[in-house]
């Protein structure tokens, strides 16, 4: 098994004792400290910018909910293709503020727009609600650059990371499903959920000291899904073959207690006829984009490889 990049074992050693100091003190797990510990974690990882030439915030039309996105034009007077982003967080933390830097980084690297939704989140808004609001920004991008007389080319992919990655993988799987127009041209999966039923080996390989726990994953899915429903049935792993998938990056992590999910859904793409490039990182966990000031140079090779996939002819 291949050890965990080495700036990231001393942290990880002190958050494990932070975390058990915290247990012994009874703390209790809710969506305060859920969310209050991905803002700071990336906070204190994560530099402010880079500078995008035009950021503004706008609504999505939606049938439920109007979402707030936040929009990330790179270039104002040129027309780029459209990246809609969907954050982390378990479907219960994180939030395009916290995501920021993040959301510049992949325009920047990118030279796409890109549009970071605010989807609802659990438990006050349980499953399918934060899907939903990710579809009506799919659907509502093209209205919002519209409104805003923003140029564009009308070529859209998708990209998330972890529950945002869940997220994607749903909608893209949907969309080539139903043969949906405008269809998903790519997308970008950022150690994604695919499984919520956790069947996979590395969920007891990595579930236990490696900043993602399983037990932490378990009690996500909890608040996420509040009213019985078939978490294999949600599941994007568990569905039939959709005719023409879109060209997929697939970033996996070796000490990742959802790195098999990730690479057994690849694999089914590829079988089901999809473009598929892989980046696994051995030595990384599970959201080390939130963690880039202990690995810089891991980091920089993902954005750089983002940029790469949406950009080739």
């Amino acid at each position: 098994m291949h050890p965990l990049h080495p700036n990231l074992q001393p942290w990880l050693a002190e958050y494990n004792l932070a975390l058990k100091q915290k247990a012994d003190a009874g703390y209790k797990a809710t969506a305060i400290g859920a969310r209050e510990a991905l803002a700071e974690l990336t906070r204190q990882q994560v530099a402010a910018g880079p500078a995008v030439a035009w950021v503004n915030d706008d609504l999505a039309p939606g049938g439920e909910y109007r979402v707030p996105v936040r929009i990330y034009h790179p270039e104002p007077r040129r027309p780029l293709p459209v990246l809609v982003f969907l954050h982390g967080g378990g479907h219960m933390a994180g939030s395009v503020s916290v995501y920021d830097p993040i959301c510049r980084r992949l325009a920047a690297a990118s030279r796409h727009i890109v549009v970071a939704a605010e989807y609802r989140l659990a438990p006050e808004n349980p499953y399918p609600a934060g899907l939903n609001d990710a579809a009506s920004v799919v659907k509502g991008v093209w209205d919002v650059l519209d409104e805003r007389r923003l140029p564009y080319r009308r070529q859209l992919a998708l990209a998330g990371d972890s529950a945002g990655g869940a997220l994607c993988a749903s909608l893209s799987g949907k969309a080539a499903a139903d043969g949906a127009e405008p269809g998903i041209a790519r997308q970008v999966l950022i150690y994604p959920c695919v499984d919520y039923t956790l069947a996979q080996p590395s969920v007891a390989e990595n579930g236990d000291g490696y900043f993602l726990t399983a037990n932490r994953t378990e009690w996500y899915f909890d608040q996420y899904f509040q009213h019985d429903e078939d978490r294999r049935q949600a599941s994007p792993l568990y569905w039939p073959a959709a005719p023409n998938p879109p060209a997929t990056l697939l970033i996996t992590a070796g000490r990742d207690p959802l790195r098999d999910q990730g690479l057994q859904y690849g694999n089914q793409l590829k079988a089901a006829g999809a473009q598929v490039e892989q980046l696994h990182l051995d030595d990384q966990m599970h959201a080390f984009l939130n963690m880039e000031a202990l690995v810089p140079e891991v980091c920089q090779l993902v954005y750089r490889r983002i940029g790469a996939f949406l950009n080739a002819e």
